[in-house]
């Protein structure tokens, strides 16, 4: 098995720019975007002693150019390529004018070595520096951003891969790093700015007077929505309208490839290093078999299609036998856009871009009707639905104000759907009920207590917040005491998908694989459904626990993790 990556050579990116420029009117709008030409694969760093530096950089994409926070002048940094077993220790040194910080996404670390300012560090003050340093004792895909402000927004970000020290279980004759993002011109304080004045701001594809947008809804739906004041097409934030979809930094048009033999065996190990977009993945002609989430080995799934929330990873194997290209696709949550790739022999070549589907509406099951849901069949025959109160706050014990807008009446477990508009797709795409951890997960306790957690929020207000507090509000912290198991189980009472992640540890989503459930640092929760976990709360200190969406974090959707007691304290 060779596990050595396969290098891309430079391009020709004079020539193939020229090329591009006659063949640009043949691509949608949403494509004709990025730079043209290749760039060189993305630069690597690795060893026991490593230097990242925190500075202003203009980006390029689509002949405009930005600023952009960058480490080591690229978008996105480099990739850290590590090894399981070594020490790890690197410098930081912040160029900015303002703090900075490196969190080490899905890294199990020493508290004091998380990255998150106020948390678990001071931060690193403008002019200075931090080393981090700490052992490496996982394997697998993963990635580093910054966590102070909106600067992960503007290009702080990068990829780490870990290789095993043993024998790696997934076979593969070469590998590519996939990092997604979004990247906008508008500084990331205009945008949120924008989405406080109006919610759907950066919608250009709302409901009309008379529903004909959502003709999926029967019209007892759309008067539902209509009643309670919210939008079936509200299903992101920030759209193409404010955003370009990268690829390893390229714009669709750019075209970023990745080479292969026909009859590899090609590990794909894919990133959503995104702001705020959720990405529906497909290569039409090419079935994906995914092998690993959020870093951990699962048994094998074969799929056509899987969505990817913000910070996710998934390590997918494909194969082709023909000697042609495939067209990567990584179409957005709302189908308003979408970050383009290819697969090929050989440089220069392209296959077909397929255009954006038509994008998805909410259903009734979105706002928390759970059973209750009819989708397209419209309401049950009898059902009163203007008898209903989504914003009946009497049922719940936090407390409540105009920072949440409704709660899901009847939410249930939707780890078996397969993400928001990929219900009806016609091809087979992953849930997380698919997933199976490949080895055995290492704590079999049963949890000895079971918390519950809701996700609240007013959207058209653009107000997030965990159990009715933002994080501003110094909520009371999430209290584990050291090495016990708990079950949470988080209730999404808003009508977004929001991605959760909590710092220093692994979770197993449980998904009836009892003993296997995959291992992951972030989950979806989709709208008006509830997600479980269990927990071995192994990892003393304080550690953030929030909602991956950059905005949604900054506007207080985050709570703060204990784990007691610390090394060195009485128990």
């Amino acid at each position: 098995m060779n596990q050595l990556i396969a290098r891309r050579s430079l391009l020709r990116a004079a020539a193939l720019g020229a090329a591009g420029l006659g063949a640009s009117r043949l691509f949608p709008a949403w494509a004709q975007t990025g730079t043209p030409g290749l760039l060189p694969e993305l630069p690597t760093l690795s060893g026991e002693e490593i230097a990242l530096r925190v500075g202003h950089t203009p980006f390029t994409v689509g002949g405009r150019t930005g600023h952009a926070i960058t480490l080591n002048g690229t978008l996105p940094g480099p990739l850290l390529r590590l090894r399981e077993g070594q020490n790890f220790r690197l410098t930081v040194t912040n160029e900015l004018d303002e703090d900075t910080s490196i969190h080490w996404h899905g890294l199990l670390l020493p508290f004091e070595m998380d990255g998150v300012p106020g948390v678990s560090f001071p931060g690193i003050p403008a002019r200075g520096s931090f080393t981090y340093e700490f052992p490496i004792v996982q394997s697998g895909t993963y990635w580093y951003h910054s966590h102070s402000g909106l600067q992960e927004q503007m290009g702080l970000y990068g990829p780490i891969i870990i290789d095993p020290k043993g024998a790696d279980p997934i076979g593969y004759d070469r590998e590519h790093v996939i990092v997604l993002s979004d990247w906008s011109f508008l500084h990331p304080h205009r945008i949120i700015s924008k989405l406080k004045q109006e919610g759907g701001f950066f919608n250009r594809q709302k409901e009309t007077l008379l529903g004909r947008r959502t003709e999926r809804l029967g019209g007892e739906d759309r008067r539902m929505f209509a009643r309670m004041r919210m939008d079936p097409t509200d299903v992101a934030d920030v759209t193409e309208a404010a955003y370009t979809f990268l690829v390893n930094g390229h714009g669709p048009a750019a075209n970023w490839t990745g080479l292969f033999r026909p009859g590899e065996r090609v590990r794909l190990r894919i990133i959503n290093a995104a702001a705020q977009t959720i990405f529906n993945i497909r290569i039409p002609g090419l079935q994906m078999l995914v092998v690993a989430s959020d870093g951990n080995p699962v048994r094998p799934v074969a799929v056509e299609e899987f969505q990817i929330g913000n910070a996710e990873t998934y390590d997918v194997v494909v194969q082709p036998a023909d000697d042609r290209a495939f067209t990567f696709v990584a179409e957005t949550i709302d189908r308003s856009g979408m970050a383009r790739a290819t697969l090929a022999p050989r440089h220069g070549m392209s296959a077909p871009v397929p255009p954006l589907r038509e994008r998805p509406a909410l259903t009734m099951k979105d706002m928390g009707m759970g059973a209750m849901d009819h989708g397209a069949h419209g309401a049950a025959p009898g059902m009163d639905h203007s008898k209903m109160d989504m914003r009946d706050k009497s049922k719940v014990s936090f407390p409540v104000g105009v920072g949440v807008d409704m709660i899901a009446p009847n939410p249930v477990d939707r780890t078996g759907d397969p993400g928001v508009g990929l219900e009806d797709v016609g091809h087979k795409v992953l849930t997380y009920r698919d997933l199976v951890s490949l080895h055995p997960n290492p704590d079999q306790r049963p949890p000895t207590r079971a918390i519950e957690v809701h996700l609240t929020g007013n959207m058209e207000r653009f107000m997030w917040s965990i159990d009715g507090q933002k994080l501003s509000e110094n909520p009371e912290p999430i209290r584990f005491e050291l090495n016990e198991r708990v079950r949470v189980t988080m209730v999404n009472d808003t009508m977004m998908t929001h991605p959760m992640h909590i710092h220093g540890h692994f979770f197993e989503v449980v998904n009836g694989h009892s003993g296997n459930h995959p291992l992951k640092h972030t989950v979806m929760v989709m709208p008006g459904g509830k997600v479980s976990f269990d927990m071995t709360a192994d990892a003393p200190g304080d550690w953030a626990f929030h909602c991956h969406m950059l905005y949604h974090m900054h506007a207080g959707m985050m709570r703060i993790v204990k784990v007691r007691p610390l090394k060195g304290e009485a128990a």
